[in-house]
């Protein structure tokens, strides 16, 4: 039986009102979904779409079922108001992430679909947390990890994550790239089913360094890492100007783009998908996917969230799971 859990992330955001449209998925006979939150806080706000699921306690031997939803209990500390964060609730957020790594690690889940956290609430209590991606990459104490967004119109996975803009070159390193080549190609295979991935990669300058005129880490780093690859087999393109990378020619060949930093390609695939996108860190010991949205407060506890890049993030797991 594989069991999907889903954390439902911030309180006051979106996040716990989604696990809705969780309910409506048809799951095979060895698959189930299970929520982690606050039971009362789930079943409270699912009501904003309609009061058409019922919320049940979440145990081993339960089968998926049609408009039911199975929520695995972890308290709150204070009642959540949706859109109106409370700095107390942050823990609560965290022991969910945790809660869901250990059943990871146990084998008590088969992969993991996260919901909307907020970062700077979480940094409001003094603990030092950048976002899932590097959480759950020390909670597994992996080297490295890679972060890749998608949709079904292309893949975008990142060097670097959540750096300033000002610490992106010096961790634009040798072992760095290498290390992010290595698990892209490694996971497209093993978790995407491509036999021999093909990787679009950016340069970091405009122009890709137009030669170093503009730059010299294409010359000193990125060259030289792709060179190296290549030898080893590697499917690789580039280093491509990132102004020019996404148009046809190089999307209808690459199975991912590889950009140097956070904001060279996401804006690029949250345009083109961000009804339907996805997130997935690749690297971990497990499959994790996630929304690509943040939690949405404005629109908190309405009907006006949409639950189309959680199903993508949940159908991107089960994906996943098949080639396991």
């Amino acid at each position: 039986m594989n069991t999907i859990v889903y954390t439902s992330g911030e309180p006051s955001g979106i996040g716990p009102q989604l696990s809705y449209f969780l309910a409506k998925v048809k799951c095979s006979e060895n698959e189930r979904i299970v929520v982690l939150g606050d039971l009362n806080l789930i079943n409270e706000r699912i009501k904003v779409y309609a009061d058409d699921v019922q919320v049940l306690p979440f145990t081993q031997n339960v089968k998926a079922l049609a408009n039911t939803l199975y929520v695995e209990h972890v308290p709150l500390v204070n009642p959540s108001i949706p859109g109106k964060m409370d700095v107390a609730n942050a823990p609560y957020v965290l022991k969910l992430l945790d809660l869901a790594h250990e059943g990871l690690i146990q084998h008590k889940y088969q992969a993991l679909v996260t919901g909307p956290i907020s970062k700077s609430i979480i940094a409001q209590t003094g603990i030092k947390f950048s976002g899932h991606t590097e959480y759950l990459q020390e909670k597994c104490q992996v080297k490295k990890v890679v972060m890749m967004l998608g949709c079904t119109e292309l893949k975008v996975a990142l060097v670097t994550t959540h750096l300033p803009i000002k610490e992106v070159s010096a961790a634009i390193t040798y072992e760095n790239l290498s290390d992010t080549i290595e698990i892209l190609a490694h996971d497209l295979k093993t978790k995407f089913h491509r036999e021999n991935p093909c990787i679009c990669v950016a340069g970091l300058n405009p122009h890709a360094g137009e030669a170093g005129l503009l730059g010299h880490e294409e010359q000193d780093i990125i060259i030289p890492v792709l060179e190296h690859y290549r030898k080893l087999g590697f499917n690789l393109i580039g280093p491509l100007p990132a102004d020019t990378m996404f148009t046809p020619q190089y999307l209808k060949i690459a199975d991912a783009m590889l950009c140097m930093y956070h904001d060279q390609g996401l804006p690029v695939l949250k345009y083109v998908g961000f009804d339907h996108g996805y997130n997935t860190t690749l690297g971990l010991p497990y499959i994790r996917t996630s929304v690509d949205h943040g939690t949405a407060l404005e629109i908190a506890g309405t009907n006006k969230a949409d639950g189309g890049s959680l199903i993508a993030a949940l159908d991107l797991a089960k994906y996943m799971l098949k080639g396991e």
